[in-house]
């Protein structure tokens, strides 16, 4: 979602924007695939008669007024609303409460990396950062999945938030996709679990997590207008899988729908993913808000599934409010669909814990160093050793001097932009305006005041540490020959409401890195980006650090990883290609066309919104390192890959089937040293499209010369197939082979399941 203290005009530009999106007609192609009207009961209600909740939420709805009822299914932006309350603060969204019948008021704050304050709308008011959902996921850790988000979680309530709008779930399919960096990997398994713990860990604060961006909101390039198309099955296989699993294991109170449109209805009025999946399929108890922006309708989308409209100052209209009332009286939308809303909010309220335990009216103190060992735990677990030649790193205690080179790392680490954006403690040591955009309206580019440069130094107080800025190649070079070790330090920054533009190091990095290695055998990268790049000197250089976007200790995490205090253990959660045009699409559809609406407009010109246009997911359910696999495309770094200071081995496997599907093997830690391994389990299935399937992980800490048994139990929606005309999942008996290895395509140890038939509901 788009939330800030925005200018007037670049919000003005935002929702003329909308506007014009809303009255664009549809191709012959949208058209022959836009749904029809929802009935009324598209989504009939499941019996919830064992479900207290349910009935509580029942008793509340039946003595509230119809106009208390429209008061709480549509949300003001604060930022822009001419309705001022007493208690509201600048923040994602406020909703009204209905005071006589205790019923809270809804304070939502944006929350994917902490509670965010993108351009310090709140002036002063700071939060703990955590890094980047990839490098969260890149842990392979649910725990910390779920530290992370009860950290989070106690933070929003300290400040008066109840409501979180975290839990991004949305499947990496791109490489250069602008949010990559907020979401959690390009498997579904992984995702699934990670935002499932995560979510958790929000609500046991007894506030609300949404769950977001349902669904296929894969890129930022003409977001509020393309259609993305897939088969139904393929989606159910992919990113409904992982919103599925993450559902079942968190139970989060609202489920966010997206800009987009899917299969050519927009997703906050789709019949198919609000009513037919999400609610029918799923037994979905909670309730739908929209996305900031992405609501179409009134008597369409409340009968499509939609709940709550949020953040309604950048909607066209006010949908749910008066306009859904005449609705109601003219007879379009019933009573009981509205008290079906309305029920739903008041059900996730009550099961989050927050209407019996209503947050405070003023901030409560934070535990802010505590919760700085949670983002830098993160940091250290997830950022991910590339190479290592000659075991360069970690750094020798013999080494007398070392420069650091480039990316600010005299003064912090950089941070991802957009709705996510948190303003951390220490405060931001380099801000950048964009010059134009949609995003240049609520994000800058911004650093946390995490220093790698002063972290290195207390981690190597024997060696004289420098820096140098890298803007010049040839004075980086002389810096680089006179020293025992250069650090080069690389940013790719990326962004809510733009795709970065290729993959491709800007600003000269490259040539940078190839000027530095040239004159220093002994170069090291570290790599803080919002996933991969491309690296055309990968071979000229001794070692490389997959930093992502390190939250605001970065630069403690980073100095304890290259000096050994902190043995790397991250592992990849998404594929890092050779070259662009080895993923699905090389650049985002739509991406020249939205370039050139954002020259003429930095020009002074007139220059109308993008237009609709699909994206067809070609790849189907096969994402990341499945479609590697598929096209036998051996990329850069696969999926899961990661290196350690210590070597682990695999043995003794064993296969279970008889009910379901067991692995169990052993890992021993070979090494001198204490580390952490991630084995994995991948499956090769599907009678419908076979590929390669990650079907389970456990990350171990092991001593030197330890071994532990490691035990995988599959989850079978990983190995099936949907069939969309049964409908639901299904596995053919058969035999399956699998393997256990360091990532995608290192089979250390192979073997093959015999599995039964097995089938269940959708």
């Amino acid at each position: 979602m788009t939330t800030a203290a925005q200018p007037l005009s670049a919000l003005r530009i935002l929702c003329r924007t909308t506007a014009a999106v809303a009255l664009l007609a549809l191709t012959p192609a949208a058209a022959a695939m836009a749904q029809v009207m929802p009935t009324q009961d598209s989504a009939p209600l499941a019996p919830r008669a064992e479900d207290p909740a349910w009935a509580r939420a029942d008793a509340l709805v039946r003595q509230m007024t119809l106009d208390d009822k429209i008061s709480y299914l549509h949300g003001l932006f604060p930022p822009m609303t001419k309705t001022v309350a007493a208690d509201m603060i600048p923040s994602a969204g406020y909703v009204p409460g209905v005071p006589r019948l205790k019923i809270p008021t809804l304070r939502q704050s944006d929350a994917s990396l902490g509670v965010a304050n993108q351009v310090e709308q709140r002036k002063g008011d700071v939060a703990t950062a955590l890094p980047s959902g990839l490098a969260l996921a890149s842990t392979f850790e649910p725990d910390l999945a779920y530290r992370g988000g009860a950290m989070i979680g106690a933070e929003a309530r300290a400040k008066t938030f109840n409501i979180l709008l975290a839990g991004g779930v949305n499947l990496t399919r791109d490489p250069w996709a602008g949010r990559n960096f907020e979401y959690l990997g390009e498997d579904p398994l992984l995702a699934g679990e990670m935002a499932g713990e995560q979510i958790r860990g929000v609500q046991s604060n007894n506030i609300v997590s949404t769950i977001k961006h349902f669904a296929l909101n894969a890129q930022e390039t003409g977001r509020h207008v393309m259609d993305a198309q897939i088969d139904e099955a393929d989606l159910r296989e992919s990113d409904l899988l992982a919103f599925q699993i993450a559902i079942e294991k968190s139970n989060p109170a609202s489920v966010m729908c997206a800009y987009n449109k899917v299969n050519g209805d927009w997703a906050c009025q789709n019949d198919q993913l609000l009513n037919k999946v999400l609610k029918r399929d799923w037994n979905y108890p909670g309730w739908v808000m929209s996305d900031w922006g992405a609501v179409h309708s009134t008597t369409k989308a409340a009968l499509a599934g939609l709940d709550q409209q949020s953040g309604q100052e950048l909607d066209t209209q006010i949908f749910f409010g008066d306009d859904l009332k005449a609705a109601v009286a003219r007879g379009e939308v019933t009573q009981a669909r509205v008290d079906d809303m309305v029920r739903r909010i008041l059900h996730g309220v009550i099961t989050s814990g927050l209407m019996d335990n209503p947050i405070s009216t003023t901030a409560q103190p934070i535990d802010y160093a505590a919760h700085a060992q949670v983002a830098q735990a993160v940091a250290e677990r997830g950022s991910v050793l590339l190479k290592n030649d000659g075991n360069l790193l970690p750094l020798a205690r013999t080494a007398r001097k070392i420069v650091l080179i480039g990316a600010h790392a005299d003064v912090g680490v950089i941070s991802g932009g957009g709705s996510s954006q948190v303003r951390s403690v220490g405060g931001a040591p380099v801000e950048i305006p964009l010059n134009g955009g949609e995003a240049a309206s609520f994000v800058r580019v911004t650093w946390h005041a995490s220093s790698p440069l002063e972290a290195i130094r207390a981690a190597a107080p024997n060696a004289q540490v420098t820096y140098v800025d890298g803007k010049d190649p040839v004075a980086a070079a002389a810096a680089a020959k006179a020293a025992d070790v250069a650090i080069v330090f690389a940013w790719h920054w990326q962004t809510e409401a733009q795709d970065a533009p290729s993959l491709v190091l800007p600003e000269g990095q490259d040539a940078l890195i190839e000027a530095v290695a040239a004159a220093n055998k002994n170069a090291v990268v570290v790599l803080e980006t919002g996933g991969p790049v491309l690296m055309p000197w990968i071979d000229r250089v001794g070692a490389v650090l997959q930093a992502w976007y390190p939250g605001q200790r970065g630069g403690q995490a980073i100095a304890r990883l290259l000096t050994g205090e902190v043995n790397p253990s991250g592992r990849l959660s998404m594929t890092f290609p050779k070259t662009a045009e080895q993923a699905p699409r090389a650049s985002a559809p739509g991406f020249a066309e939205q370039a050139a609406i954002d020259d003429a407009r930095r020009a002074g010109q007139k220059a109308g919104p993008i237009q609709g246009f699909p994206v067809k997911y070609v790849e189907g359910a096969a994402v990341g390192y499945r479609w590697y696999a598929q096209q036998k495309l051996r990329p850069l770094y696969p999926f899961g890959y990661g290196l350690s200071y210590t070597r682990f081995d695999y043995a003794n496997l064993k296969v279970e089937d008889s009910d379901g599907l067991k692995v169990s093997f052993d890992v021993t830690n070979t090494g001198k040293v204490a580390g952490a391994d991630t084995p994995q389990l991948y499956v090769t299935a599907g009678a419908r499209r076979p590929m390669l399937r990650l079907a389970g992980f456990q990350k171990v800490d092991l001593a030197p010369g330890e071994t532990r048994r490691v035990t995988l139990e599959v989850e079978p929606r990983i190995l099936a197939d949907y069939d969309a005309a049964q409908p639901g999942w299904k596995i053919a008996a058969g035999s399956y082979p699998l393997y256990v290895g360091r990532h995608a395509g290192d089979a250390a140890l192979s073997g093959k399941a015999q599995l039964k038939s097995w089938s269940r509901k959708p």
